[in-house]
């Protein structure tokens, strides 16, 4: 039987949407309601911050109404954390905090956090859990006007991408979570840990259009499905692999190391 040694989970939008988290693709929700270029960008917070902080202070508001928790499936990864005795990263797409709150040590936003600010002119960083906007000074430079969200917008690069590859590059078992692999560089994180002769798994609502990337996939939804892939993996590797979802391997693909 399969013994992982060092485990790579990411998870996207997918996995907060059942807490309530509305995608970015819900054109019913919050983000229909405004163009990515206006409320996503360093032009259109040039262009408005007001109308910048209003969209980010109402999703502030939402995580932090007690209506928002954590599903079973990032209790799941926290238990999962905990429970496995080789190297693990979680890395998350999704700005919320629910992977903290489920129990989750140190997992990696690489498009940054809802519930921090960050200084334009200085690049400092604080926790912030109320209203943001154009009055506020800098803690450390003391400049206004200049605090914006500490969340990566469409132009700008992910954060923490020298922590993540190098694991990537060592893993022996790559997990994707709710996530439409379509975005970049998130996308390209299943053809990395392939190269590394990595097990591949995707976990989604449904078939996605990366699926043939992965070596095995697990449809439904993440509250349903994450539980008991990780509570396999705790008792052993393979335990956690559905044979019925598994692909034979693809000889083309290199996967010795």
């Amino acid at each position: 039987m399969k013994e992982f040694r060092s485990i790579v989970v990411l998870t996207g939008a997918g996995i907060s949407a059942e807490s309530g988290i509305g995608t970015f693709r819900d054109l019913g929700g919050l983000w229909g309601r405004h163009r990515v270029e206006d409320v996503a960008s360093p032009e259109g917070f040039s262009r408005d911050p007001e109308l910048v902080h209003r969209f980010y202070n109402l999703r502030r508001r939402t995580l932090l109404s007690g209506d928002i928790h954590p599903n079973p499936a990032h209790r799941a990864l926290a238990r999962l954390e905990g429970g496995f005795t080789g190297d693990f990263l979680l890395v998350t797409q999704n700005i919320d905090d629910l992977h903290e709150r489920a129990g989750s040590g140190d997992p990696v936003h690489m498009h940054g956090e809802l519930l921090k600010a960050r200084c334009a002119a200085c690049g400092a960083v604080r926790g912030i859990s109320v209203d943001l906007g154009n009055e506020d000074a800098c803690a450390q430079c003391g400049r206004h006007g200049l605090m914006r969200p500490h969340v990566v917008w469409f132009g700008e690069m992910p954060m923490e991408m020298d922590r993540i590859l190098p694991r990537l590059e060592q893993c022996d078992l790559f997990v994707a979570i709710g996530t439409s692999g379509q975005v970049y560089p998130a996308a390209g994180f299943v053809d990395v840990a392939r190269r590394a002769g990595a097990y591949t798994v995707e976990l989604n609502l449904e078939r996605t259009g990366v699926v043939d990337e992965f070596d095995e996939s697990i449809q439904g939804p993440a509250g349903e499905t994450v539980p008991p892939f990780t509570e396999g993996l705790l008792r052993g590797g393979d335990a956690a692999l559905s044979g019925a979802a598994r692909r034979p391997p693809d000889s083309n693909r290199g996967r010795g190391r």
